[in-house]
């Protein structure tokens, strides 16, 4: 790695300032940064530690949301007993996110930062039409996650927490990379204030809802309504790990197994 600059600002105005200057990367868990950073495919001249922020971590639930802040682990949602009560598919999530070490340094925050098509968070926050709070306003789900690795996030905009509205009725199912445990085809599935929505990562550019399989949970929440059912490979991944054919035809599979779940 090349030399950079460290820094450690202390309030989230402070971050937001360095974080807007050129070159600069915000750094959260660090568990997808570093190793960019280490094969060289990422060279920030500063790093932005958001760690020793105050008031960026805990989980609160109130008025029918579960908010989360930003530098949240994944293993402190998962061990919530407030998040297993009340939204019990998202500590479940949480707590199948990578191993223990990425769970006790990975951050929600960071994870949506980076946007990666294989990670697990944005088919929570997409699947349950959560809210996603930054120092300047809040971004809604659908409008957040715009493409491979990008979302709506401005320069130097910093991620403070994640509010998710309680629904009646939510599962996940993940058909995994067994080295990575990142999902080949994630499904998050949800029936709730905002509707009955089906998010889908691992499987293409970017997670997605699959309008498809939405419309007929709607007519039907169970699992039977899926019989059947099926999801175009247009525009999905193709890799070593699975055709983009495999992956249409697993969606629909987890989907199912989520609702039935």
């Amino acid at each position: 790695m090349q030399a950079f600059v460290f820094q450690t600002p202390t309030s989230v105005q402070a971050a937001a300032q360095a974080a807007a200057d050129s070159g600069a990367k915000l750094l959260a868990g660090g568990q997808s940064y570093l190793a960019s950073m280490k094969m060289g495919l990422a060279a920030p001249e500063t790093l932005v530690d958001l760690s020793g922020v105050p008031g960026l971590s805990g989980i609160s639930v109130g008025g029918g949301a579960v908010r989360i802040g930003a530098m949240t682990t994944h293993a402190a949602v998962a061990a919530s007993a407030e998040v297993q009560k009340a939204i019990p598919a998202l500590a479940d999530l949480a707590g199948r996110i990578g191993d223990r070490q990425v769970r006790n340094r990975g951050t929600i925050g960071g994870s949506l930062a980076n946007n990666d098509p294989s990670a697990c968070y944005p088919a929570a926050v997409l699947g349950l039409g959560a809210t996603v709070h930054t120092d300047r306003r809040a971004i809604d789900a659908d409008q957040f996650f715009t493409g491979l690795y990008e979302t709506a996030l401005q320069e130097g905009e910093v991620i403070t927490a994640v509010s998710f509205p309680v629904p009646e009725r939510a599962g996940w199912q993940k058909f995994k990379q067994p080295a990575s445990r990142f999902s080949l085809v994630g499904v998050f599935v949800s029936k709730g204030p905002k509707g009955v929505r089906v998010a889908v990562t691992g499987a293409g550019a970017c997670v997605f809802r699959a309008s498809s399989l939405e419309s007929l949970l709607a007519a039907n929440w169970s699992a039977a309504a899926l019989n059947g059912a099926t999801v175009s490979a247009a525009g999905l991944n193709t890799d070593l790990h699975g055709s983009a054919e495999y992956r249409a035809a697993l969606i629909p599979v987890l989907a199912a197994r989520a609702v039935g779940g």
